[in-house]
């Protein structure tokens, strides 16, 4: 199972971007440095709730100050975008990266985002479909067209061509059985969890990607990815207050995932939903938070449950201080990741 880091880059108390940023290259300098696979970068647009609003462009700079880490997108999110436009920005950090790239794509789920660029959330699987269309054709080396609803392209070549053939791996943010069957039937891998996921969730997730597999039957088997907020504790005390700062992230996603947001003057504002886990049931259903030893059962128990093949590690979380996130992402490495071999 190979392990990464996930940078959200979010600040609920609204820190400059200049400290945003610096902390996410020490952090991706650290993953690299402990023997982390990968950094994955997240898009998100016009709130405190992610600063990170062209993860290709901050790949490439994290890219320039790494050299053996991976950098990936988690995700683009594509309907948002041209998709030539991804293409060459894909490409472009293929290239840069010396092939160290993986590309995550979504739908995106913000009506909050997507009214900010003038464009429909429930109009985005339309584009979706078209895009990654599109996007597969870019990097085929040769001119081709396109008739599509949506797009609609004459004779189009696209420079520059990735340096990974036919193209770098490609994962996909898949929730429901179309979307992951649409994802193992192009041969996408697929990323899950996040913020607000139960366990239980994310087993009822193993058994329909399984099922999926089995009816579609592809040549090559997708990876699995499952993201999870993580945070290697001193104390109990430390974990629960380390729970804490990831509860501020869990209430703002779903407020933005369900569309009852608040967002004042660009800060998001942490909105308790109408039913929601105490501590010591967000500790052990919603998150990874605890002793190594902790740590080390409940990922076992998600491998055991989705027979997952990458875990993306949450680190920075809330308002979490660095020095916090660094000492977790290092016990970590240590005292968790040999467990996980």
């Amino acid at each position: 199972m190979d392990i990464g880091t996930f940078l959200l880059m979010q600040s609920p108390s609204a820190s400059p971007s200049q400290e945003i940023y610096a902390r996410g290259v020490e952090q991706a300098q650290a993953a690299e440095a402990l023997g982390y696979r990968n950094v994955w970068l997240g898009e998100h647009h016009f709130s405190t709730y992610g600063y990170l609003s062209r993860p290709a462009q901050f790949a490439t700079h994290i890219a320039a100050k790494t050299t053996r880490l991976r950098v990936g997108t988690a995700v683009i999110v594509v309907p948002l975008h041209h998709p030539l436009l991804v293409a060459e920005e894909i490409a472009t950090l293929d290239l840069l990266s010396g092939g160290r790239l993986d590309v995550g794509f979504g739908r995106g789920y913000q009506n909050y985002e997507f009214e900010r660029f003038g464009l429909e959330l429930d109009a985005a699987r339309h584009r979706w479909d078209e895009s990654l269309d599109i996007i597969l054709n870019s990097f085929k080396g040769k001119a081709f067209s396109y008739d599509g609803k949506h797009y609609k392209l004459p004779d189009t070549m696209v420079f520059p061509q990735p340096q990974q053939t036919p193209h770098p791996p490609i994962w996909i943010v898949a929730q429901s059985p179309y979307a992951l069957e649409a994802a193992v039937k192009r041969g996408f891998n697929v990323l899950t969890g996040g913020f607000g996921v139960t366990v239980e969730h994310l087993g009822a997730f193993g058994k329909m990607f399984e099922d999926v597999v089995a009816k579609v039957n592809p040549p090559t088997k997708p990876r699995v990815g499952v993201q999870r907020a993580i945070y290697v504790a001193e104390s109990d005390a430390d974990a629960r207050d380390a729970a804490e700062h990831a509860r501020w992230n869990m209430r703002v996603t779903m407020s933005l995932r369900n569309h009852y947001e608040q967002v004042e003057n660009g800060k998001a504002l942490p909105i308790v939903a109408q039913s929601e886990p105490d501590l010591d049931d967000l500790i052990e259903r919603y998150l990874v938070i605890g002793s190594p030893e902790t740590c080390i059962r409940q990922i076992k128990r998600l491998q055991s449950l989705m027979g997952i093949t990458h875990f993306n590690c949450s680190f920075w979380f809330g308002d979490m201080d660095q020095k916090r996130v660094l000492r977790s992402m290092e016990r970590f490495a240590k005292e968790v990741m040999p467990a996980l071999a």
